[in-house]
């Protein structure tokens, strides 16, 4: 199963519930930068094998936790027996671009596909939601609204291709983090901007709310931003909490051209990917 990432083309925050979460209004888009996830016959209890020596194999981990959950959903007792699960990461870890929702969203349909069984797809649905904010999204891609904690979902409008030029520092931010940082700068509330269109390019309220909280911290975040929409980028941001930065080109050519401009020989991370439609994501997950 491919497990491809997100970016965020705008995020919003809007306040704080009762629950203590925070009510965003966001813009999820798919690109096909993914993670690999091979499941094996294994005797034994269910094993989580990483290629990336920081990311934990243990219950701690969206994919066991995904894992357990789907199985009991399926009428078991506790995690699948007598499989593993290989995990190949290429979606860098804290960056803002889903990995590990997408991840266990994979595990969801990895099992039903496996096992033969068809569990009710509200009950998946709530499942993923339980998981984590935006794995919901991840089990549909493709361009969509998300409100409430970004998990109620609203199927957009397949955007004109866009390739993204994607920088990726060699610093994480953590999610919690991040919302921390930004609730104790937090000013007043502000309007969303309108719509931002450049070169058939539309960005629905262009913004990210987090990007100045966590450019605090990190000021290669403004740079970097910066640093795209001078190599020619229709539209720069900070996806989700960080700490991946994107740009959105409407050739691959620019695109290219501005992540070799932006790697500054080698010192960040750039990557030129491809913005995926519904029906592209879903084909890309299922391969």
């Amino acid at each position: 199963m491919r497990a491809p990432a997100k970016i965020n083309l705008s995020l919003r925050v809007l306040g704080v519930s009762n629950d203590g979460y925070h009510d965003l209004r966001t813009v999820f888009q798919s690109i096909d930068l993914h993670d690999t996830l091979t499941f094996e016959q294994s005797p034994g209890p269910f094993r989580l094998i990483c290629s990336d020596r920081s990311c934990p194999e243990g219950e701690t981990n969206l994919v066991w936790r995904a894992a357990d959950a789907i199985a009991r959903a399926a009428g078991g007792a506790g995690p699948p027996r007598d499989i593993a699960i290989r995990l190949e990461k290429r979606i860098p870890m804290q960056a803002g671009l889903g990995g590990g929702s997408s991840d266990a969203a994979a595990v969801l349909r990895g099992f039903a596909a496996l096992w033969g069984v068809q569990i009710p797809r509200e009950r998946v649905q709530a499942i993923a939601a339980r998981l984590g904010a935006d794995v919901p999204y991840f089990l549909e891609g493709g361009a969509a609204l998300g409100l409430g904690r970004g998990d109620l979902l609203f199927a957009l409008a397949d955007p004109p291709p866009a390739w993204v030029a994607l920088v990726l520092h060699p610093f994480g931010v953590g999610t919690k983090e991040a919302y921390a940082w930004f609730d104790a700068r937090r000013g007043p509330a502000r309007q969303p901007p309108p719509l931002a269109a450049r070169a058939g390019i539309v960005v629905p309220e262009a913004g990210n709310d987090l990007q100045a909280a966590v450019a605090a911290r990190h000021p290669q975040i403004e740079q970097t931003t910066a640093d795209l929409v001078r190599a020619g980028a229709l539209y720069a941001s900070m996806s989700g909490s960080g700490s991946a930065v994107f740009g959105l080109f409407a050739t691959r050519v620019a695109a290219a051209r501005a992540a070799r401009r932006c790697a500054l020989g080698g010192r960040r991370r750039a990557l030129v990917v491809r913005c995926l439609n519904r029906a592209q994501y879903q084909a890309l997950a299922r391969a």
